[in-house]
């Protein structure tokens, strides 16, 4: 599969439009920094000659606010990655383990959600499949914000979580691990050829909440793409129209993903920060009992407060893994080193 060839006039502009927000996502808020940065210097001197106790607090609480916006801005220029200005879609699946593992399916969706939110951006589930009896098996979510992606790549790869399970009557500690893959979310500037003859598409009757209808309607779609044997599939909606076109969706991101790995695998070989995203190979550790920590295995941050992290506070790991592997890393970020 080729990306060349499928592009427009209209598509050509649509490039030229994201090109130039994005230039301007750099340049405004440097020389907004800048300008904070000399009316404090100003401020600074003005208050060496005529000292005023207010306006010296006043100082201190834009001198650190500087520095936090400062930080933040460092920390995005890390962000060097072709695709780390879009929107990222994120796939999570339980492991081996059951019930325990499928609640730890769903607490890692939770910790994703609220790391969203502390953001401020938007988060929509794609699809989601319930568990039997406790968790999820799985679910896709599409987090939408400035350099979603750019900021999500570094999780993709294999949590384990260690604790004793709620689920084990006699109280005894379990090792769980659960998949999380973060793709880029391809939109209407990016074409990808998908033939009618290339896709299989089943149809089944959605799971889990949703009353009546769930029960009596197939709308839920399954998508299998034969050249590629990827499997994408929505239940989310009540029309079977809808499940599909957000499952094409699912499938043109996931045919994007595959198209960039396939690129960068003819540039060079696997680096030092890359291996096969399997539950021999977790990226991060989550240890409740007999001790708190989550323990990131790449770059070595150890983490006591693992209720923190869990209600969404990702940011270190990910500023750690990004000035430790930068760009170099995208589209590999699935491997401890």
């Amino acid at each position: 599969m080729s990306m060349a060839g499928f592009w427009n006039d209209q598509d050509a502009a649509k490039v030229v439009v994201q090109e130039v927000k994005t230039l301007k996502g750099w340049t405004e808020p440097y020389a907004s920094l800048l300008a904070r940065v000399e009316s404090a210097r100003e401020l600074d001197d003005l208050l060496r000659a005529e000292p005023d106790e207010a306006m010296v607090a006043e100082l201190e609480s834009e001198v650190n606010a500087i520095e936090g916006d400062l930080r933040a801005y460092e920390l995005k220029s890390l962000l060097q990655g072709p695709d780390d200005w879009r929107d990222a879609q994120i796939e999570i699946a339980a492991g081996a383990g059951g019930t325990e593992a499928m609640d730890w399916a769903e607490m890692l969706e939770r910790m994703y959600i609220r790391w969203a939110e502390r953001h401020g951006f938007s988060v929509e589930v794609l699809d989601r499949s319930e568990g039997e009896e406790a968790g999820i098996k799985g679910s896709v979510l599409e987090v939408r914000g400035p350099s979603a992606y750019g900021f999500l790549r570094p999780e993709t790869g294999v949590h384990r979580l260690v604790r004793i399970s709620p689920f084990d009557s006699n109280a005894r500690r379990h090792t769980s691990f659960a998949s999380v893959f973060v793709y880029p979310v391809v939109n209407e500037e990016i074409n990808i050829e998908i033939r009618d003859e290339d896709i299989k598409m089943d149809v089944f009757r959605a799971s889990g909440a949703g009353g009546q209808h769930v029960n009596k309607t197939s709308s839920a779609v399954r998508l299998t793409h034969i050249p590629s044997g990827i499997v994408v599939a929505c239940q989310q909606e009540r029309s079977q129209g809808k499940n599909r076109a957000t499952a094409m969706k699912q499938l043109k991101n996931r045919l994007y993903q595959l198209e960039v790995e396939k690129q960068a695998a003819a540039k060079a070989k696997l680096d030092a920060t890359k291996s096969d995203v399997s539950f021999g190979s977790q990226i991060r550790s989550y240890v409740f009992q007999p001790y708190t920590m989550v323990n990131d295995l790449r770059t070595e941050l150890k983490v006591p407060d693992v209720h923190r992290v869990m209600d969404g506070d990702l940011d270190q790991f990910i500023e750690a893994y990004l000035k430790q592997f930068g760009a170099g890393a995208a589209g590999a970020a699935g491997g401890a080193a």
